[in-house]
């Protein structure tokens, strides 16, 4: 069985809008890096993210970056899941899994975001930790849609 998840959620802004709102480190540490985005998703560049829940900052691999339509990211998997077992209790593994967000434009200016990752090995850590990133990446989706249509973040004490 391959580990691997997708994600949707549609957003009540325009595709441009929506993009910018995670390509760029300020808004996207607006309601979802809450400790912190060191630079803009670029093809070929490393940025590093922070968040509350989760402290002490972590490299990002941006491996492609199509402006209004996709960010292809890869970063270091975990075995285990913090969200169950704490983080000190969860180990690094010795490999990467890949994030691929889409972007598509709907009638009345309204954008289908999708979030995908895979790449966990099939041990019953790596399961965990896909369990957990799918439960982030739903919860980054509503605090996206939160923060771009009523300027709002939901992440916000909620962690603390």
């Amino acid at each position: 069985m391959e580990l691997k998840f997708k994600v949707s959620s549609r957003v009540s802004k325009p595709i441009e809008e929506v993009f910018e709102a995670v390509a760029d480190p300020k808004k996207l540490s607006g309601y979802f890096t809450t400790g912190g985005a060191s630079a803009r998703l670029e093809t070929g560049t490393t940025v590093t993210w922070d968040f509350a829940d989760f402290p002490g900052a972590f490299p990002v691999e941006v491996v492609e970056v199509e402006k209004n339509r996709k960010i292809v990211l890869r970063w270091d998997a975990a075995d285990g899941n913090p969200a169950e077992q704490g983080q000190e209790n969860v180990a690094p593994a010795d490999y990467k899994t890949t994030i691929t967000m889409t972007f598509e434009p709907l009638d009345g200016n309204r954008t289908l975001v999708t979030i995908a990752e895979e790449g966990w090995r099939e041990t019953p850590g790596g399961l965990a930790a896909s369990y957990g990133n799918c439960q982030g990446w739903s919860q980054m989706l509503c605090a996206l849609k939160a923060y771009v249509e009523y300027g709002i973040n939901l992440r916000e004490g909620m962690y603390k």
